[in-house]
């Protein structure tokens, strides 16, 4: 897991910080803010996704469902803070999430109006930067567009073996392809801000200037500081 510093981000900044940058995106630009933010997330999840793709080939693992799920690269920050698991296993493999830590952030600094953007598709843009002709659909509203739970359909089964060989392939990883909080929230700050800067000019530097300024009342300067360096776009080709 990667650590730089003492002080390490949570879910609650990396998701106050997306929110932030689509409030502002969408309040000053409108739908052309909001379609700014939409490509930014696609971008951001894809980047995720070819991480992730990278870490598999290199241990020799094909690029599939199974795997997919083996080389996430983030925990929850303590046990309980999020509720997740399967629904099946077959025909198509689907799961479930209950309990949101992404939704808690929002609804506590009350942007759940913005955050929810970021449910829209990034699981899918995720998938497809893993392997180009995956699909994942939500099955239902996620809980952030007011939904019981997240449900999602995957496109393709786990056999019982595989589901065997994903458990296996998750204790054999343990913690090596996971990256911490102040990681993720430097690289969503890196890929949503250039996004924005390239669909929105001078005018979405604007937006990620009052972003960053709300956040650091939030949370402190230093919280802000520790992003500084660890992302910089150049992790992949």
């Amino acid at each position: 897991m990667t650590t730089t510093s003492p002080i390490t981000c949570t879910i609650e900044h990396h998701a106050t910080l997306f929110a932030l940058l689509s409030k502002y995106a969408i309040t000053e630009h409108g739908e052309k803010g909001k379609e700014a933010i939409l490509k930014g997330m696609t971008k951001y999840g894809n980047e995720r996704g070819r991480r992730m793709a990278q870490n598999a080939l290199a241990h020799n693992d094909p690029l599939n469902t199974m795997t997919n799920q083996a080389y996430g690269e983030w925990v929850p920050d303590y046990p309980g803070q999020i509720e997740a698991g399967p629904i099946c296993i077959e025909p198509t493999y689907q799961t479930y999430v209950s309990k949101c830590a992404w939704c808690s952030a929002w609804q506590k600094h009350d942007l759940l109006e913005y955050g929810k953007y970021y449910c829209l598709n990034v699981d899918n843009a995720v998938y497809q930067g893993f392997r180009s002709d995956l699909t994942c659909r939500l099955m239902a509203p996620p809980l952030s567009w007011g939904g019981e739970r997240c449900e999602f359909d995957w496109g393709h089964p786990l056999t019982e073996e595989e589901a065997r060989l994903l458990a296996e392939k998750k204790a054999e990883l343990g913690l090596s392809c996971v990256k911490n909080f102040t990681y993720h929230t430097a690289h969503i700050l890196y890929t949503i801000r250039t996004t924005l800067e390239t669909e929105l000019g001078e005018a979405g530097k604007a937006v990620v200037k009052n972003a960053v300024r709300d956040y650091v009342e939030l949370f402190g300067q230093e919280y802000f500081d520790v992003l500084d360096g660890v992302y910089e776009g150049k992790q992949l080709p």
